[in-house]
């Protein structure tokens, strides 16, 4: 059985004391695959040198995330925009639009993310999206590339069964389905009921998001395991077949 964790921030400082044992229960618990979405310019350093100390394992985005948008975006995208030249990356990520926290950049989270997505279709990359608090303003901006092939992930998606049916007609896109799905009277089990498994892809968003029975917990991609579970339940089936079509899903949408 092969799992591929498709969204963790491994390389932030939650893990510096011990990330060799993480790296090992991760490949005890059958996870071959390990997407890093990037946050901003001081992110770039830690992510590459981990995914360089494991190559066979590691994938890495590159993207400026919406919360790290303020009165320098510009020059943040010009890193982005730099190292997209420099390096082979699996994705545009971690990008989108978020309401939740702070609505002082809005306007400029709407132009850098319409700027990433012009930067995937440039280097035919998917995107993995973050969109919190902000769907019509997302969908807005993704229908402005209407026609034009883009493609990727609704980044923990935890919506209705409306807003999934949404996202599969604005494009190629698929829905990351992390811990959340494990909480208890959790819309997103509900919601899954009626997305095909040829639609989900699996993720952990570490150290973000633990599952149950690790809730409250520093997350980690080893408990992806626990989110394949609760799917395979949700849906009647093996997690075996669970995981086949899940990484099936992100090999195919991250050309890994």
């Amino acid at each position: 059985m092969e799992l591929t964790d498709t969204h963790t921030h491994l390389y932030e400082p939650e893990f510096k004391e011990d990330i060799d044992e993480v790296i090992a229960r991760l490949r005890e618990n059958h996870i071959t695959r390990v997407l890093l979405p990037n946050i901003d310019s001081a992110s770039i350093e830690p992510m590459h040198t981990l995914a360089d100390s494991h190559p066979d394992l590691f994938h890495c985005m590159m993207g400026l995330h919406p919360t790290n948008v303020n009165a320098n975006y510009r020059a943040e995208l010009d890193i982005v925009e730099s190292w997209l030249k420099q390096r082979k990356y699996c994705a545009i990520g971690e990008i989108g639009i978020d309401l939740y926290w702070d609505e002082q950049y809005k306007e400029e989270q709407a132009i850098a993310f319409e700027t990433q997505i012009a930067l995937s279709l440039e280097h035919d990359l998917p995107i993995d999206i973050h969109c919190r608090k902000a769907f019509e303003e997302t969908a807005a901006s993704i229908r402005k590339f209407k026609g034009k092939g883009v493609r990727g992930v609704f980044h923990s998606f935890t919506g209705t069964k409306e807003e999934a049916e949404a996202i599969f007609e604005l494009g190629d896109f698929l829905l990351g389905i992390n811990g959340i799905v494990t909480f208890k009277k959790a819309e997103i089990a509900h919601t899954l009921e009626s997305v095909p498994l040829e639609k989900i892809i699996l993720e952990t968003d570490a150290p973000y998001l633990a599952p149950v029975p690790h809730r409250g917990k520093r997350n980690e991609s080893s408990y992806l395991l626990h989110i394949a579970e609760k799917i395979a339940e949700i849906k009647g089936i093996s997690v075996e077949e669970v995981a086949k079509t899940t990484t099936n899903n992100a090999i195919k949408a991250f050309s890994l």
